[in-house]
């Protein structure tokens, strides 16, 4: 007889099986990322059909799968569920439920099976509350932003912001200076203060122009090798940022987003792409929900960088 477990978990992902079944994709807060074929959810009169939607939570109890190969674990079925908690309100606002999906994605890639993610769930779920408690008119990818960034954190991926990742000294915005800038690094992970980076950048060719003019000056043929000059300790600038935007990235790491003083949805945009680059780069993949979000403002704001 097959052994049952209970969980309480969040569909993230749904795909067709056969003619009437599905596989959901559940994160739960007991056993993590786990798989488990929905029986007869795809027909018209099923229970379960309205229970396997995206982003519903429900209260599981699902039987342990039988493989017909040796040593192979079969996949696990939902034998009952009970929906605690629905967002309805996502799938009405098509910005809502592109960044709904955009942290999905993320947490599909850095959650775990096997092991408790209770406090992925229950992040997953605060910031799912409030995309669907936004009104209308309402910056999503403001919000969005936010719950990539704590996200990041909570996996410990987070951009430094607060201080150089190169000194590790704080950086503080200059508002009234309008040429103030900061410099983004993705390799090196986040801010970086321009003039440290212009320092270390002189420091690393002064070497090389010294070896390259003791060559030129000798008569006799250049040497059989020649010395390799490492770069790596030099951060790659991927963006450089002005003091608003760089206080939007600081404003991420708070519990709340704030009111910033012409934080423009062009700003948020912009902030986002950049987290975006960085996070595809360090969970090595792309974000394919994000290409939802470039269609759908794309219409109401002129530039995407």
């Amino acid at each position: 007889m097959s052994k049952t477990y209970q969980a309480t978990g969040i569909n993230l992902k749904n795909q067709a099986l056969g003619e009437t079944d599905k596989i959901i994709t559940i994160l739960t807060k007991e056993f993590g990322l786990i798989r488990a074929i929905a029986t007869g959810s795809r027909k018209h009169n099923s229970s379960l059909g309205g229970r396997t939607g995206m982003f519903v939570v429900n209260q599981l109890l699902i039987s342990q799968g039988r493989s017909s190969q040796p040593g192979t674990p079969g996949l696990d079925r939902i034998s009952q569920a009970e929906t605690i908690t629905t967002y309805p309100g996502l799938s009405k606002d098509l910005g809502k439920l592109a960044a709904s999906q955009y942290l999905a994605e993320i947490v599909l890639c850095q959650a775990l099976s096997e092991h408790p993610q209770e406090e992925m769930y229950e992040l997953l779920n605060e910031h799912l509350q409030r995309l669907e408690a936004l009104p209308k008119g309402s910056d999503v990818v403001a919000h969005l932003a936010h719950g990539v960034f704590h996200l990041l954190a909570l996996g410990g991926l987070a951009p430094q912001v607060q201080f150089c990742c190169l000194t590790q000294r704080p950086l503080i915005p200059d508002p009234t200076n309008p040429n103030w800038q900061v410099g983004f690094s993705i390799t090196a992970g986040g801010a970086v203060c321009l003039q440290a980076w212009e320092q270390l950048r002189k420091q690393r060719e002064q070497p090389k122009k010294a070896a390259e003019n003791s060559l030129d000056g000798q008569n006799s043929p250049k040497p059989a090798y020649e010395k390799v000059f490492h770069h790596q300790d030099l951060p790659k600038i991927s963006r450089r940022l002005g003091s608003k935007e760089l206080e939007m990235f600081q404003q991420l790491s708070q519990p709340e987003i704030m009111q910033i003083e012409a934080a423009t949805n062009y700003g948020w945009l912009t902030v986002e792409q950049i987290l975006r680059q960085y996070t595809q780069y360090h969970l090595g993949r792309p974000i394919r929900s994000a290409t939802l979000i470039d269609s759908y403002f794309a219409a109401n704001h002129d530039a995407i960088v």
